[in-house]
């Protein structure tokens, strides 16, 4: 008797659960928005991804911004691999045509500039993957620009990320 419950207690032992782990994905909410946005994200374990982001704008008349390339990683909570409530830390490489307050001799004005940063940020968001690897993600979050600060008027101190994906996981 104590043999037979040492064999199966012995067949309990955690074995390593196999997934994929590449995700390839689209932004449709900046995509109705005008804007193509596309990541890749690399799962490194059942908790943990990091992945890239592009952000560039197709419809100029609504987006300010010119590009964006974000860098994240995300903890999972969820009870799939990789999947549920996620945090996320971001770093965000960004360019915008602002206007900025210039001083002159005579008079004062706003004259265009193009801007490009560097911003860090935290974000939340719930991720949703079917066993054929269909996902589905929502996500927000919200960054500091850290450099270009010289620009007291200045509208992109804080730069949001945010977005309703669908993906596959591969």
């Amino acid at each position: 008797l104590l043999f037979i419950s040492g064999v199966s207690f012995a067949q309990e032992s955690d074995q390593k659960v196999d997934f994929k782990k590449n995700e390839f994905k689209g932004n449709a909410l900046f995509l109705v928005l005008g804007s193509f946005d596309f990541s890749y994200e690399r799962i490194l374990n059942e908790e943990s991804g990091i992945g890239i982001s592009l952000n560039v704008p197709f419809d100029n008349d609504n987006w300010d911004i010119n590009y964006a390339l974000t860098g994240y990683y995300r903890y999972y909570f969820g009870k799939k691999p990789a999947s549920g409530f996620f945090g996320e830390a971001f770093g965000m490489l960004n360019n915008v045509d602002d206007y900025v307050y210039e001083e002159s001799d005579t008079n004062y004005t706003y004259k265009p500039k193009t801007i490009t940063d560097f911003a860090l940020g935290i974000g939340l968001g719930g991720k949703w993957v079917t066993k054929k690897g269909l996902l589905l993600e929502i996500n927000a979050g919200v960054g500091r620009n850290l450099f270009n600060n010289q620009y007291d008027d200045r509208d992109y101190e804080l730069i949001g990320r945010a977005g309703i994906t669908i993906g596959y996981r591969f």
